[in-house]
């Protein structure tokens, strides 16, 4: 049978006053954006399974007693949506405070640093680093660490083990999303998990290990999916440490990788005409934004011998 618009069934709902209608089973945070609601997302990626790790997404469903994460709440027909009520707002501030105040989230990107501009968070609130933090001097290219805007309480040095990534878990706020990506949502490697409980969680290699010594295939899948900055390529990490990166001179050219005869598509960022990242789009079918070690790190040849 041939599928068509008329045969695709819908569900009507309410956001913000706005009548929208949507294929059904898309989630309360897919009617908000096409109701052109901007709603916070962190730990949620979108070819990945909902995580309801950081709750920035929550929204207010009338008749529901709790605020809803809209990330992976199903839509349900008739549904009245409010996206900006005084409680949401205060419980997204409130989040995004205690995340503030308990990672370096300077990397995290122009969007995030917008929506806490929005909600008017004050991470400083719940404490600044004391002298113990190992970032009270801030390196180059960093906001100082007590910086209102990104006060962190928590803190550790990057792990720079290899030419590839860098895992800087001082911008860790535990959405859990490379672990998943790691794990049955991608990779199937499940070279990386959540280790200790309570306070002491943490993301780690197995036994702690060194990242060569692990089961990583360095796909770097986690890296793409790392909303905060917490896992970087190295390129790009040293770039931002000596204060050179730039993504809004960076142009991004599509190609198909060379490697093998799979076809997954690569965006090149070029900066200064150098390649300083690949990335792979989200809906492209073949690699729904993953791809191996080749297709994202196995352009660096190209700009072998030249500095940072």
């Amino acid at each position: 049978m041939t599928i068509t618009s008329e045969s695709v069934s819908t569900v009507s709902a309410r956001v913000d006053g706005t009548e929208i209608e949507i294929p059904e089973g898309a989630t309360v945070l897919d009617a908000c954006r096409q109701a052109g609601a901007d709603i916070p997302t962190l730990c949620y990626g979108p070819t990945m399974t909902a995580a309801n790790a950081c709750r920035v997404c929550v929204v207010e469903i009338e008749g529901s007693r709790t605020l809803v994460p809209s990330c992976s709440r199903k839509l349900e027909d008739g549904m009245e949506i409010t996206t900006g009520s005084d409680r949401a707002r205060h419980s997204r501030r409130l989040v995004m405070e205690l995340l503030g105040s308990a990672s370096e989230l300077d990397r995290a990107g122009e969007r995030l640093d917008r929506w806490m501009t929005e909600a008017g968070a004050q991470p400083e609130r719940f404490g600044a680093p004391g002298p113990e933090s190992p970032r009270e001097a801030p390196a180059p290219g960093h906001h100082h660490p007590a910086d209102p805007k990104f006060a962190a309480t928590v803190a550790e040095p990057a792990k720079v083990e290899d030419d590839l990534y860098v895992r800087d878990y001082g911008r860790c706020i535990l959405c859990y999303r490379c672990v998943d990506a790691c794990g049955v949502e991608h990779q199937n490697t499940f070279a990386i998990a959540v280790a200790g409980r309570g306070f002491d969680a943490r993301i780690s290699t197995e036994f702690d290990v060194i990242l060569p010594d692990s089961a990583c295939v360095y796909c770097g899948n986690c890296i793409a999916v790392c909303p905060t900055g917490a896992l970087a390529g190295k390129i790009e990490w040293d770039m931002r440490e000596a204060g050179t990166w730039d993504e809004s001179s960076q142009e991004v050219t599509r190609t198909v990788c060379s490697y093998c005869g799979v076809g997954c598509n690569l965006d090149l960022h070029t900066q200064d005409g150098r390649i300083v990242s690949v990335t792979s789009p989200h809906d492209h079918d073949v690699t729904l934004g993953n791809l191996c070690i080749k297709g994202r790190f196995g352009w660096m040849y190209v700009s072998s011998g030249r500095g940072v």
